[in-house]
């Protein structure tokens, strides 16, 4: 029992990633922070988790980039179609790290563009 509780508590910092990138829908600067705290639990971390933490860290990476694209394509009026889309692509990525975290189970694919 001590053992699944040991677990928990390494697996609760990619969790709060998670949450915090979800909240940043809600409160802005989250996902920065979530950010941070990926990159700070990284390496202490086992390898199954480090691979949470690698798809988290794209995941803001890449979220980056696409709402920069988005933005710049939102004075030709595209960009206001991305926007939702690219909403949708990071609420994926985090439930399903979410349900794989809690599983405790490691990411697939955590390079991918799409959903690891």
């Amino acid at each position: 029992m001590n053992e699944g509780r040991e677990l928990a508590n390494v697996s609760r910092n990619a969790v709060i990633v998670y949450v915090l990138y979800l909240a940043g829908f809600v409160l802005g600067i989250t996902p920065l922070i979530g950010l941070v705290l990926a990159y700070i639990s990284q390496e202490e971390a086992p390898s199954w988790l480090q691979t949470h933490y690698k798809f988290q860290i794209r995941t803001w990476w890449i979220g980056l980039l696409f709402g920069v694209t988005a933005f710049i394509l939102s004075f030709v009026l595209v960009g206001f179609f991305l926007i939702p889309v690219i909403a949708i692509w990071l609420i994926v990525r985090c439930v399903k790290g979410l349900n794989t975290v809690t599983k405790q189970e490691p990411i697939g694919d955590p390079d991918s563009w799409l959903f690891g």
